[in-house]
């Protein structure tokens, strides 16, 4: 290998990946196979919402990047330029100082949330997530003799991959064979509609089930003890768990409960955030005010590494109510919280998200593409549910329409392939997450998403689902 990578031939490219590039969530068995191996498939070029693999064959992207993060799409030159230029002028500086992009983003950014005045810098969600752990534990020692220090999670959710986020994360495959894991954490039920039945709650509906589901983690804090409970950690829209939207009356009732056992709320924006549900952050559909919200994917969609711990200003000020206490202060760094790419990044795709009104667009192209997952609803019986904000959006597969049966993931994993096979249409699914019921199709396309995009990707599920399941 030459190391040019504008070479036609990348032979060399795909065999340094086969013998030294370990995936994440892949078995690399039928790469290192004796006969017949598979090619790890690498992504050479990306223009919108199309992306280009070694063999020049294109594909449209409806999982932005895979992982919900692409939120503007590829090919952005306004973005790699500030990025370029900042990082000639100045690259980083550990975060006890601060940056020309960092305070500027950070004041962009809290205009977007108000409510919300601080900004702590780091460089994924995970890391994010771990840092409002810390602070709620740092206040549990410092206001309540370390007793109130539990984090309530919720079932399906997903904060990260750290041993803490897992500790706190509501997915059991996720988790398996990575404990023992860190006390303190402790799960409440979903909030999934579709899957009351599963709760004892199958006589409810609407706003009634979203209220008892909302009682039912006042119901935890109650058996636990509400002065042992410190904070609250939920995603608005849960992401890889299933896309589950949250029912009529569920948040505030949620905010309801926060305020009365005096628990923080934090809320987990690193997949609904900067726009992908139509709004700048998931939780402004539904009138809350959280006191902690942790983000990163769509923050500066992909083009760099970062992600940002907002709080308010009453949960910054009780880490300087003290000052004579050496240890009163939030005693944590990130290191390439100081990098300045990230906000530099971040700046520019907040700009695009403005001027190219991709909420408006995100809003628009999100009612249609849910009403096309309707009438493919209508169309195949193996579809059971639908749901979703703006353009994060799934579709739970079933064996059984009346059971609600969920379809074997294996046979889930067959439209997801057929689409890439057939048709180079990349979606996503529930992927070694919740047991037995990795079974939804995730589909997340970037903000800026035409009609034209959405019937491609639709027409190739309607395909997939035809030939797979009949």
């Amino acid at each position: 290998m030459d190391g040019n990578l504008q070479s036609n031939d990348l032979s060399g490219v795909v065999e340094a990946d086969r013998a030294h590039v370990w995936h994440h969530l892949s078995q690399h068995a039928g790469y290192m196979a004796d006969e017949n191996p598979t090619d790890p498939k690498i992504m050479v070029e990306g223009k919108g919402l199309r992306v280009w693999d070694q063999n020049g064959r294109e594909h449209i992207d409806a999982v932005s990047g895979g992982v919900w993060t692409v939120n503007v799409g590829y090919g952005r030159e306004t973005i790699a330029d500030a990025v370029r230029d900042q990082l000639v002028k100045m690259n980083f500086f550990g975060g006890t100082v601060g940056s020309i992009p960092a305070a500027m983003f950070s004041e962009r950014l809290i205009a977007k949330m108000p409510g919300m005045k601080r900004v702590y810098y780091a460089n994924s969600g995970s890391e994010a997530n771990e840092k409002a752990f810390k602070m709620v534990r740092q206040i549990a020692h410092k206001r309540y003799g370390g007793k109130k220090h539990k984090i309530l999670y919720r079932d399906r959710d997903y904060h990260g991959t750290t041993i803490a986020c897992l500790s706190g994360g509501g997915q059991d495959e996720r988790n398996a064979q990575y404990g023992p894991f860190t006390p303190g954490f402790i799960k409440v039920p979903h909030c999934l509609e579709y899957r009351a039945m599963d709760q004892g709650l199958g006589e409810l509906s609407g706003e009634a089930y979203g209220i008892a589901a909302a009682n039912a983690i006042e119901e935890v804090i109650l058996r636990e003890g509400p002065d042992t409970v410190g904070a609250l950690c939920l995603e608005p829209i849960t992401a890889g768990g299933g896309v589950i939207t949250p029912p009529e009356g569920y948040w505030p009732r949620v905010q309801e409960i926060c305020k009365k056992y005096d628990i923080l709320l934090h809320i987990d924006e690193v997949v609904c955030g900067m726009g992908r549900t139509g709004t700048w952050f998931g939780y402004q559909h539904y009138g809350v005010q959280p006191d902690i919200v942790t983000m990163a994917k769509g923050v500066a969609s992909g083009y760099a590494a970062i992600s940002c711990c907002v709080t308010t200003e009453a949960v910054f000020d009780m880490f300087k109510d003290d000052t004579s206490d050496q240890l009163n202060y939030f005693r944590d760094i990130s290191t390439f919280g100081g990098c300045t790419a990230g906000p530099a990044a971040a700046l520019e795709n907040m700009r695009i998200l403005e001027d190219e009104k991709l909420l408006e667009n995100t809003v628009a192209m999100g009612d249609y593409m849910l009403g096309q997952l309707d009438e493919l609803k209508a169309k195949h019986k193996s579809v059971g549910d639908v749901r979703g904000k703006g353009l994060f959006l799934g579709a739970e597969l079933v064996a059984d329409r009346e059971t609600r049966a969920p379809l074997d993931e294996k046979l889930v994993g067959q439209v997801v392939g057929h689409c890439m096979a057939k048709d180079g249409v990349i979606i996503g699914m529930t992927n070694r997450s919740v047991p037995g019921f990795n079974n939804t199709l995730c589909f997340s396309p970037s903000l800026i998403a035409t009609k034209d995009d959405i019937d491609a990707i639709i027409s190739s599920v309607d395909g997939a689902l035809t030939a797979v399941l009949g």
